[in-house]
């Protein structure tokens, strides 16, 4: 892999919105260390070309830097920040977001014994390797062609399929696999996720969310703790929180209405609980939320 090359090519076409020419392709540029902030990770690898980044999920926590790749199979709660970057050498990445319908349609084309053997249990929702010299000039290539509009639409489609085939084929396999399964147990917690991240303000029980993913309850909690690094509980409260802190940003002064909006019947315990996240208050906090937005794009590219 030319990793010189590779920086140049992130260098010259970063936007500030990570956005690119080619769907789903992203290029992120950043030139100081940062606090840690709160995201969603979104379904994507981010291959690292320059610097460091360090994400927390859960209890576990992910470093990669230059030459290494991240996978995200679950769009996840995440914490994250750069840990090495600077003007004269920023933290560089791509990122390619993560389209099941792709990754079904490779395995269904697949021939037999083409895949490695699928690893027992159910993978993490994040894991980190380091990336192969075929993995990257893959990358390269996707990243020349932002330089050449005319083959974009023929030959971009083909290169992600590629990176796509390399993923599937690599150390990651077993993430990326399960993530074009539609009856994987990695897919039934995908669901589950989604289920909560849009009721994330209503109480629920685990035996009903397990129920709608068509588990029992030992298999549900325990493929859940697998995948995200936490209880269905922690991640519903790690979702109200990053919520209330968006809110925060435009309702400076309304805490308690915050708090009640994002589900907290005790303005005590939802004070404490975000103090203890955000290591401030809500009262304090919010001072620093002005002009802050949702998130739009992955968190850990």
């Amino acid at each position: 892999m030319d990793l010189a090359e590779l920086r140049a090519l992130l260098a010259r076409h970063a936007r500030p919105d990570m956005s690119t020419a080619i769907e789903g392709v992203l290029i992120s540029k950043v030139e100081q260390r940062t606090p840690p902030t709160t995201s969603m990770s979104g379904t994507v690898m981010a291959l690292i070309a320059q610097g460091a980044k360090q994400i927390a999920l859960g209890d576990r926590v992910y470093e990669y830097r230059a030459g290494q790749y991240l996978v995200a199979s679950v769009d996840l709660p995440v914490t994250g920040r750069f840990t090495r970057a600077s003007v004269d050498a920023p933290a560089l990445g791509f990122g390619l977001v993560l389209q099941p319908s792709m990754i079904a349609e490779l395995l269904l084309q697949a021939a037999p014994g083409d895949l490695p053997p699928a690893p027992a249990g159910t993978p993490s929702g994040m894991v980190v390797s380091d990336a192969p010299d075929e993995l990257g000039d893959a990358v390269i290539r996707m990243l020349r062609l932002l330089d050449r509009p005319r083959d974009r639409a023929v030959l971009a489609p083909l290169i992600k399929r590629e990176i796509l085939w390399l993923l599937l084929t690599g150390e990651q396999s077993g993430a990326v696999r399960q993530l074009g399964l539609a009856d994987s147990s990695l897919s039934h917690i995908a669901r589950a996720v989604t289920w909560i991240r849009e009721h994330y303000a209503e109480s629920f029980r685990v035996e009903d969310v397990a129920r709608r993913c068509g588990m029992s309850v030992s298999a549900f909690y325990r493929n859940f703790q697998a995948v995200t690094s936490m209880s269905p509980i922690q991640f519903q409260k790690q979702i109200r929180l990053q919520e209330a802190r968006l809110l925060l940003a435009t309702h400076a002064n309304d805490i308690t209405g915050v708090g009640v909006r994002v589900g907290y019947e005790s303005l005590s315990q939802f004070s404490r609980e975000y103090r203890r996240q955000f290591g401030a208050p809500p009262s304090q906090d919010a001072a620093r939320l002005r002009g802050m937005t949702r998130a739009t794009v992955p968190a850990v590219v």
